[in-house]
């Protein structure tokens, strides 16, 4: 069994729960918000959205390390010694991350955790536009050129979406704090209105991100450049 085809298939399944999970979040927020809706049942269908969003995140995180592998495979990526294992080893480490923040959610170490999660992303995004710009430009370390630059531009543009990612983990979070805030207060004309903004400012950035995973997908599959 090829290594790169079974990369391939993990790729793909990584992106399907990655548009697939956003999608879902994106339908029950409408629940979360609703004021007509007891807070219980708000509540739940928070917890719901965590839940898809949790696999949403898993295949964010999982689609960088499967990118270098297979761009090391197709020699697009230096094989340096020890790079790959370097970096699914730090992939795995996200991974716990990301899941101990998902499973202490509702408390103070969850917030921790997830503002933990966040401060990685603020280091990778940069990293990840210099490299990706400076490939385009020609200066390496990926390969560019005719037939070549659709890795380093699906870089970028994976860049990009983690930007956007990044403000929606920062909505996600405000609502655990805003709920707590109901829990405690009881109804609140201003926590609710903060939800409302933030919802709404999610959902714009949403359909940029539908765009940006779509345009990942063409330079994945098709290779224009």
């Amino acid at each position: 069994m090829s290594e790169l085809l079974v990369l391939k298939w993990v790729h793909i399944l990584a992106m399907v729960y990655w548009l697939g999970g956003e999608w879902g979040v994106f339908q029950t927020s409408y629940k979360v918000i609703n004021r007509s809706l007891s807070l219980d049942e708000r509540r739940r269908h928070m917890d719901t959205a965590y839940k898809i969003d949790i696999l949403a995140r898993t295949g964010i995180i999982l689609l960088l390390p499967l990118g270098l592998h297979m761009g090391v495979l197709w020699t697009i990526v230096p094989r340096w010694p020890g790079f790959i294992p370097l970096v699914w080893i730090l992939t795995a480490a996200w991974l716990a991350l990301c899941w101990a923040a998902f499973f202490y959610r509702e408390t103070d170490r969850g917030i921790r955790l997830t503002k933990i999660d966040e401060a990685i992303r603020f280091v990778l995004i940069p990293l990840l536009v210099i490299v990706s710009i400076s490939s385009l430009l020609g200066h390496g370390p990926f390969k560019a050129g005719p037939g070549m630059n659709w890795y380093s531009w699906k870089v970028l543009i994976y860049a990009g979406m983690l930007v956007i990612g990044l403000k929606l983990r920062f909505i996600m979070r405000e609502w655990t704090v805003m709920f707590r805030r109901l829990d405690a207060e009881g109804s609140n004309p201003e926590v609710e209105g903060r939800l409302e903004r933030s919802i709404r400012v999610g959902r714009t950035l949403a359909y940029f991100y539908w765009v940006g995973i779509a345009s990942v997908c063409f330079l994945g599959t098709v290779k224009p450049v």
